[in-house]
């Protein structure tokens, strides 16, 4: 939960004590402390609209890592995407329709009880739900509606990408019309004041950020099929330990390798030599200093196999995080050292 939700309850209980106390006169200062309850159930029903979309993803077997409150609303951290238009349909709509019908059944209750607090709170949960989603099928990203629209698109086009454009797209429309609502209110009538305006940027400024998010990690998904670790890997040279750092480099120009890789006394990857520190190692000390002073020490973690790629190349670096990695073929040799530099180099220059 971010601390900022703790700033939004409070910012409700001021806006909505006001109402409550026009609504129950005889509440007096409570009246606050009302719109404070009404702030935190509305954030339980934002929950349970976060908990459908969990639930959505658990059902076709996806991890599901948290779920976060925060100043606009929530997200549910799902790993990885859906595989198909379909899954990612119905993960997206079951949170607005979860808003919807808490919405349509506060509004039931609503009608049926009697004037007083229980009432204006059930009324204002009513209309607050049915807001919440309404707005979240807006079709652009990263509400919901862009989610449902991204999956029609790629389910007709069959192009996951070209749905995530599309409904990138759609999110900076909305961003900007949200930004723009407040100068067209005169037109219906409506005069607008400070929050107004402060509301429509917050809104906007959240819609465009996520919009291009998605279109930034779209870009970065389309290069990760070309990513492989064994095309990547530098070409390397296995030395001991106590070599020293001269002949380390003269053996390594001569075999045409790019990086030197430590072995133990068993021929096991234990250290890359570090570049950096080559270079600043003054070069009248190189035959003194032996190859293992200069490296950083690696263990299983910091071995990648040859055949990783995509995604899966990407998990492994982020499981075990370091600036280079031993590359091993499936038999055990050694096929080079991938330097998370040339990955990202590599991703960059497919971005373009």
């Amino acid at each position: 939960m971010a601390s900022s939700w703790f700033l939004i309850v409070a910012v409700i209980a001021l806006i909505m004590g006001p109402r409550v106390a026009a609504a129950v006169p005889d509440l007096g200062n409570l009246s606050y402390v009302a719109g404070a309850a009404f702030a935190v159930l509305l954030y339980v029903s934002v929950l349970l609209h976060e908990i459908a979309h969990a639930v959505a993803a658990r059902g076709f077997q996806m991890h599901v890592h948290a779920i976060h409150l925060h100043f606009l609303g929530g997200a549910t951290e799902i790993e990885g995407e859906a595989s198909s238009p379909w899954r990612e349909f119905v993960i997206a709509v079951v949170g607005p329709l979860t808003s919807l019908l808490i919405g349509a059944a506060a509004w039931v209750s609503f009608v049926a009880l009697e004037d007083g607090l229980l009432r204006f709170t059930i009324a204002s949960l009513a209309g607050a739900n049915l807001v919440v989603g309404v707005l979240n099928l807006i079709p652009g990203l990263p509400l919901d509606g862009g989610r449902i629209l991204q999956a029609a698109v790629w389910a007709v086009s069959r192009r996951r990408r070209l749905g995530t454009v599309v409904a990138a797209w759609g999110g900076r429309v909305a961003a900007v019309l949200a930004i723009a609502w407040p100068v067209t209110m005169p037109l219906f009538g409506l005069t607008p004041d400070i929050i107004d305006y402060l509301v429509a940027v917050i809104v906007g400024a959240f819609l465009w950020s996520g919009a291009t998010q998605a279109l930034k990690v779209t870009a970065f998904r389309s290069a990760l099929p070309g990513l492989v670790a064994r095309d990547l890997a530098r070409p390397v040279l296995g030395v001991p330990g106590e070599l020293p750092a001269a002949e380390g480099l003269r053996r390594a120009h001569e075999a045409g390798a790019r990086a030197l890789v430590v072995l133990s006394g068993d021929g096991v990857p234990v250290g890359v030599v570090d570049n950096h520190a080559l270079e600043a190692t003054p070069a009248n000390r190189l035959p003194w200093i032996p190859v293992s002073d200069l490296s950083r020490r690696v263990d299983t973690s910091g071995t990648l196999g040859a055949d990783l790629a995509g995604e899966d190349l990407v998990a492994a670096m982020r499981r075990h995080p370091a600036s280079a990695y031993v590359v091993v073929e499936p038999d055990g040799s050694l096929r080079g050292v991938l330097l998370v530099e040339d990955v990202t180099r590599f991703l960059d220059a497919g971005r373009r």
